[in-house]
């Protein structure tokens, strides 16, 4: 599948109950005699969402703040001023991707992104659009309420329990020695991005075991009080799409308090894709059977294998994310 799709590597974890397989395949970078290592580390991208969304349900259990009171209440998001309808939008909202934000406003690599006012597509909590500004929005409100920035954050509510000891969502000069380049549709090298800010949203840097470690506690409710868990593994709105019209696949997705939901043939799941262009990865996992699946790649090809590699691991049948996710293009 890596030579047929262009892939020059991943790490990928199966797990069955208290049993995970691991597979370290391929090249951190094409061309070269990199060999992908357990402690390679790579852009999780999106993945990160997850776990902003699991730092703030420990923040909630801790009475930080609540899930349904207005986020500008807490904090007056500078972005947002120029926007009278923000101030409907909520933790929850955010966490179901219900804000009515856009996805980005602009290249959030780009200098001026970070000060770009925002402006609602959509009327808070009237549909599902995918949005990293309202990851952003939250993150900066969970920072201003701690007093701590959010890499510090999330190594004390969850790497450091956790044990992810591989994992950041800044740099690291540890990284140097063993990280991968991401590379583009042809397979060629792009460049190892040192993220010096942390960003829920994109910049998570992470190892598939480290991941798996965290998509464990997830499945488990650990850390979280245990109706709080529930809010990661249960719907909290159907995912009606704002921009795209009613599909086959819709009744099959939902989205809870941060992860989404799907109804497959082998059994309800909780997933998420992480795409930063150059690096790609998934993870699909079952609830009712402790069974799970985290893949990395650095590759803008990587999501190409996810129905393949589903299938390999669990069989043959419908997962319904790939397909649902390739309508929203």
């Amino acid at each position: 599948m890596l030579k047929q799709e262009k892939v020059p590597g991943m790490q990928l974890v199966y797990s069955q109950k208290a049993a995970a397989t691991v597979y370290n395949l391929g090249l951190r970078k094409s061309g070269s005699a990199e060999a992908v290592e357990a402690g390679t580390t790579f852009q999780a991208a999106s993945l990160g969402k997850v776990v902003l969304a699991y730092l703030t349900l420990r923040l909630c259990d801790q009475g930080v703040l609540k899930l349904d009171t207005p986020l500008l209440t807490y904090y007056a998001y500078p972005r947002l001023q120029q926007e009278p309808r923000a101030a409907n939008i909520t933790a929850r909202m955010v966490l179901a991707h219900t804000t009515g934000l856009p996805n980005w406003a602009e290249n959030p690599l780009s200098a001026s992104w970070s000060t770009t006012p925002l402006h609602l597509r959509y009327a808070p909590d009237s549909c599902w659009n995918y949005s990293g500004e309202a990851y952003v929005f939250l993150q900066k409100t969970l920072e201003h309420l701690t007093g701590k920035s959010f890499n510090t954050l999330a190594q004390q509510e969850v790497f450091a329990p956790l044990q992810m000891a591989h994992s950041s969502f800044v740099w690291r000069d540890a990284f140097t020695t063993n990280a991968s380049f991401g590379h583009d549709a042809a397979g060629k090298p792009t460049q190892q991005l040192h993220f010096t800010a942390p960003y829920g949203a994109f910049t998570l840097l992470s190892t598939a075991s480290d991941y798996n470690r965290f998509l464990q506690a997830v499945l488990t409710g650990k850390g979280l009080a245990p109706a709080t868990a529930k809010l990661l593994l249960t719907p909290a709105n159907p995912a009606n799409r704002c921009r795209v019209p009613p599909t086959s696949t819709d009744a099959a997705i939902a989205w809870a308090c941060g992860v989404g939901l799907a109804t497959t043939s082998h059994g309800p799941a909780i997933w998420q894709w992480g795409d930063n262009g150059d690096f790609q990865g998934f993870f699909m996992a079952f609830p009712g059977k402790q069974e799970s699946i985290v893949f990395l790649t650095n590759s803008a090809n990587g999501l190409k294998m996810t129905d393949k590699i589903l299938q390999l691991f669990l069989g043959p049948g419908q997962y319904q994310t790939m397909q649902w996710l390739a309508e929203d293009k």
